[in-house]
């Protein structure tokens, strides 16, 4: 369990408690670049989350972990991270960014399921530590962008199968889902090829295709999901939301699709060819189902 000793409006903490489960002793050394603007990450071994945590009058009770993207080749932790997490807590919502570790095989074992492994564990500490942040463990979601999407996704379809068996019997299924320009399938026909490749390798077995392929994946169980997508996404097909929202109605679950005319890929919480914001929808779609 990670011990919280103390809140704060900001506060990056290591993922684990003592040694990183299926790590493997690297050269690779994490580095950080802002490119147009953009905060990128690259070659994460050491998996952290970071709490933030609005003034304590307007805290409702609700927690978000927040997954941005970055392809399984980086993490694009400031417009699909920091910037939203402080979105959230305007709106008196605790936010949890998460920096989940690349797949890198010679840092890791099994590197196809240590994103997962990752997203696993912040949602049981963010639960764990629900008392001390002010948190409803019955109102933790997750948003994810692109990649991150795709880890959403899957830590929203996967809850039931926990990479560490120290986990099992935990709740790790997350409340409701917020799927931006998610990546969903590795279904080559819709796949974002770069992510399926740096997550389960390029000649993958056809049963790991299936199994990260999210939209196959869809139960009774799976939790509620909002989507926002564009339809010239020229990098993520729209027809990886499109698919997902599709699974969902097949089992009643609640779910609101939206896709613009334009946009393209990786806009993070402002769209510039709409005056819409999809953002504020997202709240709406939370206040609304009662999060």
């Amino acid at each position: 369990m990670l011990t919280v000793l103390s809140v704060n409006a900001q506060k990056e903490m290591p993922l684990y408690d003592g040694a990183i489960p299926n790590a493997i002793a690297c050269t690779v050394k994490e580095t950080s670049v802002t490119d147009n603007g953009i905060l990128i990450i690259s070659n994460v071994t050491q998996p952290t989350l970071t709490a933030w945590i609005p003034p304590k009058d307007k805290q409702n009770g609700t927690a978000v972990l927040i997954i941005p993207g970055g392809g399984y080749g980086i993490v694009a932790a400031g417009h699909e991270g920091a910037d939203v997490a402080k979105a959230f807590n305007a709106a008196g919502i605790t936010a949890f960014v998460l920096k989940y570790r690349i797949p890198n095989d010679a840092c890791m074992t099994d590197k196809m399921f240590v994103p997962l492994m990752d997203a696993q564990q912040a949602l049981y500490v963010i639960r764990k530590n629900a008392a001390a942040y002010g948190i409803d463990t019955a109102k933790v979601g997750v948003m994810g962008f692109s990649a991150g999407g795709h880890l959403a996704a899957t830590v929203s379809t996967h809850f039931d199968r926990p990479v560490r068996k120290e986990l099992a019997g935990t709740n790790l299924r997350p409340d409701f889902s917020m799927l931006i320009y998610p990546v969903i399938s590795f279904e080559p026909n819709i796949a974002h090829m770069g992510s399926r490749e740096n997550l389960i390798g390029k000649n993958a077995d056809e049963k790991w295709v299936h199994y990260f392929s999210n939209e196959e994946q869809v139960t009774a169980q799976t939790p509620p999901a909002f989507f926002v997508h564009a339809s010239d996404d020229n990098a993520v097909n729209p027809e990886n939301s499109i698919a997902y929202y599709t699974a969902l109605l097949k089992f009643k679950t609640p779910a609101e699709l939206h896709i613009y005319e334009h946009g393209g890929h990786g806009f993070g919480l402002n769209n510039p060819t709409t005056n819409d914001k999809w953002f504020e929808s997202c709240l709406n779609w939370l206040k609304t189902n009662k999060w």
